[in-house]
């Protein structure tokens, strides 16, 4: 059975030990080895969006549940991450900067997919882009190595790839079902 108190518990355990998204990596398979539990538990009746399941300034959980088709352009996070999978799939793109470019435009670089019981690791200067392919919702466990609410990032126009500020409203609204 999946014990969300137990989980964070040992998230900020494993931050507080190590510091490092290998632990959290660790923490999110265990917790994943029975994927239907946490789905029991953080499946929110259908809808889609962002919910932080603990904050703190080293360390910020969330359930994220991606509508179906749904893209986020790329982003950062300025901060380490592990991402674990409960239901569905999330393709991710990675990207890298352009070097010497004054926009601060990006180039893919590679691409991981990720189905549930998979976990991915994403580290500090990671800059992707999230995709659910599915005609259902994805859910996924974010385990983030700080405060995720209060980091800056930066997101990449999907047109012609230049650096903007992030905009957090312009993100939670693409969530709304």
């Amino acid at each position: 059975m999946f014990d969300l108190d137990h989980f964070i518990e040992d998230c900020r355990a494993t931050v507080t030990r190590n510091g490092t998204h290998k632990a959290a990596v660790e923490v999110l398979e265990k917790a994943l080895d029975d994927r239907s539990a946490v789905t029991d538990v953080l499946a929110r009746e259908g809808k889609a969006g962002i919910f932080p399941l603990y904050r703190s300034e080293d360390l910020t959980i969330l359930n994220i549940l991606w509508k179906p088709g749904m893209t986020v352009p790329p982003h950062n996070h300025d901060m380490w991450a592990a991402i674990g999978i409960y239901t569905g799939r999330e393709d991710n793109i990675f990207w890298r900067r352009i070097a010497d470019d004054a926009e601060g435009r990006i180039e893919a670089a590679g691409a991981k997919s990720l189905a549930q019981g998979q976990v991915a690791p994403l580290g500090k200067d990671i800059v992707h882009s999230v995709t659910n392919p599915l005609g259902r919702l994805t859910g996924g466990i974010h385990v983030y190595g700080g405060d995720f609410f209060d980091a800056h990032k930066s997101a990449w126009e999907p047109e012609d790839l230049t650096e903007q500020p992030y905009d957090p409203d312009k993100i939670r609204a693409m969530f709304k079902c």
